[in-house]
């Protein structure tokens, strides 16, 4: 591995909002030759992320970038101008905003984080982003948002529409990996919907497979004949697909026209598996019930951008529920993640390997 440097060691902590990550860093501040740099608000280390003169402005002295999963892009561009940077640690399994290509060739190493930790006490848990992505879902049928607003204003009952129940709809999945099985298991066990799924390598075979590793019968999760036949086909949309180069719009113009107008649109995959332009139309015409959205193009969503300043659900418009990108933001998930965090800082700190290396 890479010799740490022997002088004054810089460390970045990127993203980190809550400030979680000191109280488990925090021990190395004793250590004479350390310094650590928390970027907590999500206007820093810049405002704005494509500004890439400005990012390595901002990082070159460090010589450790802690990353918070995806939050702020690590390419070539950038990295072939922090000189000084030795290692970075990321929270996740994986990071499609780091280039490795770029940091092989630089000899930065770059690790990761599993799922739950490899010594100790917090148990393993299921994917925080399933729950959340059905409260997203829960809030669009049953209209939480909305009448949590009329009551605290001062309203009651009267809006339209009304809540929907579930039982019997088709629950259509985008993908189903590891992730959109857990959502779709849900929607079988806990509101009696019926699944189509569907991938560009998706078999009916593999789709029984994944239902019986939920504890599912074979032919609980359908494989839908086409993309256009699951778009047909949904009540409730819901995208679990991996972002790549290929993926990228997978949801164009053509799929959302084919929603009927009682269909709802659930997103907490990535922002840029959608067309954009072809999302707000089709909810700022009203051309569907409604959208829950927990991931966007530009992340931090901008706060003069339209998607914050459209008056959703009014005049005719969709209904539209959104959170910050907190699918994964859990208290244990975080907690396990900036404990193998500080544990490969440690590791790399002693000169010996990191664990979890891409």
């Amino acid at each position: 591995m890479a010799s740490k440097p022997s002088s004054q060691i810089r460390i970045a902590i990127l993203d980190d909002y809550q400030s979680l990550s000191i109280s488990h860093i925090s021990r190395l501040l004793s250590q004479p030759n350390i310094s650590i740099k928390v970027f907590a608000n999500p206007n820093e280390p810049v405002k704005d992320r494509n500004d890439h003169d400005a990012l390595i402005s901002a990082l070159h002295p460090f010589n450790v970038i802690c990353a918070m999963r995806e939050r702020t892009s690590l390419r070539k561009e950038v990295l072939s101008k922090l000189p000084n940077l030795r290692l970075i640690l990321t929270t996740g399994p994986r990071n499609a905003a780091i280039d490795l290509e770029a940091c092989k060739e630089a000899g930065i190493i770059v690790a990761g984080t599993a799922f739950s930790p490899s010594n100790t006490s917090v148990a393993p848990m299921r994917d925080n982003t399933a729950q959340h992505t059905w409260a997203l879902i829960l809030a669009l049928t049953n209209n939480i948002s909305r009448d949590d607003s009329a009551v605290k204003s001062g309203g009651w009952q009267g809006d339209l529409p009304l809540s929907v129940n579930l039982a019997g709809k088709t629950f259509a999945c985008l993908g189903l990996g590891r992730l959109g099985t857990e959502v779709a298991k849900m929607a079988v066990i806990a509101f009696g919907m019926r699944v189509q799924a569907w991938s560009s390598s998706l078999t009916q075979e593999k789709a029984d497979a994944q239902a019986q590793s939920a504890g599912l019968p074979p032919g609980t999760f359908v494989v839908a004949p086409s993309k256009a036949a699951l778009f047909e086909a949904a009540d409730v949309l819901s995208v679990h697909y991996v972002l790549s180069e290929r993926s990228r719009n997978i949801v164009s113009a053509d799929e959302l026209a084919l929603l009927r107008p009682s269909a709802m649109f659930v997103n907490s995959s990535r922002g840029p598996l959608v067309d954009e332009d072809a999302l707000y139309d089709v909810l700022e015409k009203g051309k569907i019930r409604g959208a829950a959205l927990d991931v966007f193009w530009s992340e931090p969503l901008p706060e003069s951008g339209r998607w914050r300043s459209t008056k959703w659900g009014r005049d005719g418009r969709s209904e539209v529920v959104m959170t910050p990108h907190t699918g994964f933001v859990s208290e244990q998930t975080m907690e396990n993640w900036w404990l193998q965090t500080a544990e490969n800082l440690d590791r790399w700190l002693k000169c010996e390997e990191v664990l979890y290396r891409f």
